[in-house]
């Protein structure tokens, strides 16, 4: 995965505001689930979350994102952004935008000030699957989680560029 700062030099120097602290949310946006992990308040450790079966006739997945982003006070939201290794856009990087839009105009319905940002997510299923079976789950396991895991993987590189640039990485999303 390889994001890129989309601000000129002059928005990276130390003397602007740090972002916020506060629980950031990972999302993997797939065709038939969404995987979504989340930060601990510090922002500093990401940690799966759940799997939630994807609805798009009744959009009962973003209704209960949208809890979650709630309850648990979330500032921002990364969600992954499908693109090809040599960086070129796909079917699926269109679906993800279209769910982040679809997410931002429900969270600015909810009047929540959470932020939402895609994040470049190369090869986060990829490493999310050479994680697990490393660490010895079972490929008939991985199925059921590699979702959220792949949420994981999103969630830390956001998580570790936002530490480096000292501000929220990706490309904000507003509603559509």
């Amino acid at each position: 995965m390889v994001d890129q700062p989309e601000h000129d030099a002059a928005s990276h120097s130390s003397a602007g505001p740090k972002p916020r602290a506060g629980v950031r949310l990972g999302v993997d946006v797939g065709d038939a689930r969404v995987g979504l992990a989340a930060s601990d308040p510090d922002a500093l450790i990401a940690t799966p979350v759940m799997t939630l079966r994807r609805d798009p006739n009744r959009s009962s997945d973003l209704t209960m994102l949208i809890t979650i982003i709630r309850d648990r006070q979330a500032r921002a939201v990364y969600v992954g952004l499908p693109l090809s290794l040599s960086g070129s856009e796909t079917l699926s990087t269109q679906k993800a935008r279209d769910y982040a839009g679809q997410l931002a105009g429900m969270i600015e319905a909810a009047e929540l000030t959470t932020e939402v940002y895609l994040i470049d997510e190369r090869l986060s299923t990829v490493s999310a699957a050479t994680k697990m079976r490393a660490s010895g789950v079972a490929s008939k396991e991985q199925r059921t989680r590699i979702d959220q895991a792949a949420a994981v993987e999103i969630l830390t590189h956001a998580l570790d560029l936002r530490q480096s640039w000292g501000r929220e990485p990706g490309t904000p999303v507003s509603a559509t």
